[in-house]
Parts: structure tokens; sequence; C-alpha cells
């Protein structure tokens, strides 16, 4: 395990009983869904290289979780 994650895990395991949805709080994907699914804001500036940049960083956190769920699957159903 990684330094970082035992150190979040002692963290929630020493918060009180309010906070200790903080592990869970950590793993969401609100974000990410958002990020997919969001209005479009007239308010935010529009030109083709902003348009490029989200459309490479939708494509980047497609292939990432498609690779995590290949990687998933080899790895616990396959053996």
């Amino acid at each position: 395990m990684s330094q970082h994650l035992l150190i979040k895990i002692m963290e929630v395991n020493e918060q009180s009983p309010k906070e200790k949805n903080a592990l869970r709080d950590y793993f969401k994907l609100g974000e990410v869904g958002a990020y997919f699914f969001r209005k479009k804001d007239p308010t935010r500036p529009t030109n083709f290289n902003i348009k490029v940049m989200h459309g490479i960083n939708r494509i980047s956190i497609l292939v990432f979780l498609g690779a995590l769920i290949i990687f998933l699957i080899r790895r616990f159903l396959m053996g």
C-alpha cells in the first residue's frame, strides 16, 4: 500500500463518527461524471483550443477507465 493511502486511512480512523464518511467521499466519482454531463455555461470562454483540450481530456479519462476495468477483470476473474 502506498504511504499516502495508509495516512489517509489512519486519518479516517481518528475522526469522529460524523466525519467517517471521508473515505467514501475520497473515492467519489461525482466530479468525473459532472465533467461529462454538465450543462454548457454561457459565461465560459469558448474557442477551438479549449474545445480540443476538453475533448482530449475526455478521451484520456475514458481510456484510463477502460484500462482500469480490463485490469480488474484480468486480475480477479481470470486469476
